[in-house]
């Protein structure tokens, strides 16, 4: 890990990152995210880093969430981060509402972002559509958040995807502005981690469309709810081609279904789409699918029995939960403590 570009101050590295808690955590959500912030925790522990995940619940009320839909979807998220192997002892781990000062924050970055910034988002564009006068005002602020989140804990490295790259870019930019226009070298210049390809999860049942929580057909994911019957047979009954599997990976172009299996088998079994064909190459999907069914089962249903048994017990992941929101704001109270000094606010 290089030190997060700055003006002359070198920080100390610290990674953050965080997911909404929107419920209905899927394969997808595994694969893509909590699986590589085990492994930004075990790194962190190696390398002498820390490392700090949250749950973004002031993001997830942008739009209208219902109050106990929103505090079930924040524990399972928090039961799903916990169960895939994130250990609160060695990684924070909170939720975002607990920890006042990042809307402290924030309130400082609206005041030092431009609506001109604001409304080149992207996501802004796509989820406010040609209603924006309706569109919520967290809505249309929801980067400079996002960026006091990451900011609060003089966050050097934040592992994203592509599709939030424009936010850290953002954040960049206010934390830029905010050094210049006060004449410091507080803030880093967070920078975006992107490793490469994350594993696209598709459809099961149509390997062209993403796997996702609101396909009307619960055989087109798997659940991280799923137990161990569940995800064999979806996976045996997922949707495949009547050809062999190929011997390499030029041989899946145009397979859409074929491709999204050996994926998932590739980044459950921890290797290449290469490494997987050679030994693969020439089976027919009669043969394949059982291979990938007992993997499957074997690296997820003892999330998904862990997950069940943490959902069972809210008042563990709540004590975890507060835990993690006093060792954040040890952080982020310092942090936020100067900022009004430098800002001029008398306390």
């Amino acid at each position: 890990m290089t030190d997060a570009a700055s003006t002359g101050t070198t920080f100390q590295p610290r990674v953050f990152s965080g997911i909404q808690p929107s419920g209905g955590l899927t394969l997808g959500n595994y694969l893509g995210a909590m699986r590589r912030f085990v492994d930004w925790q075990d790194k962190g522990l190696n390398d002498g880093f820390e490392t700090i995940f949250c749950m973004v619940d002031l993001h997830a009320i942008t739009v209208w969430q219902d109050p106990e839909a929103l505090r079930r979807q924040t524990r399972e998220l928090a039961a799903g981060y916990i169960a895939s192997g994130l250990d609160p002892a060695k990684a924070i781990l909170f939720n975002q509402s607990q920890v006042h000062e990042h809307t402290q924050l924030a309130w400082i970055f609206n005041c030092i972002a431009r609506m001109g910034w604001m409304q080149r988002m992207t996501q802004w564009k796509d989820k406010a559509g040609k209603n924006q006068q309706n569109a919520s005002l967290g809505l249309f602020a929801y980067p400079s958040l996002m960026a006091a989140d990451i900011l609060v804990y003089h966050a050097t490295h934040v592992p994203v995807g592509e599709d939030q790259k424009q936010h850290i870019e953002l954040t960049r930019d206010i934390a830029i502005k905010f050094n210049n226009d006060y004449g410091v070298d507080f803030f880093p210049v967070t920078e975006p981690v992107i490793e490469g390809a994350a594993t696209r999860v598709m459809s099961l049942r149509d390997g062209s469309k993403k796997m996702s929580k609101s396909d009307p057909s619960d055989m087109a994911r798997i659940n991280m709810t799923d137990d161990a019957d569940a995800i064999a047979q979806k996976i045996r009954k997922a949707r495949t081609d009547p050809e062999a599997l190929p011997s390499e990976a030029d041989g899946l172009e145009g397979r859409a279904e074929a491709r999204n299996l050996v994926n998932i088998y590739a980044a459950l079994a921890d290797q290449t789409v290469d490494q997987v064909l050679a030994d693969v190459g020439g089976k027919q999907f009669s043969e394949f699918k059982p291979m990938l069914a007992e993997l499957a089962v074997a690296k997820l249903s003892p999330i998904s029995t862990e997950m069940a048994r943490l959902m069972e017990a809210p008042d563990e992941i709540d004590a975890i939960l507060r835990n993690g929101a006093e060792r954040a704001r040890a952080i982020a109270a310092p942090v936020l403590k100067k900022t009004y000094d430098i800002v001029g606010m008398i306390r």
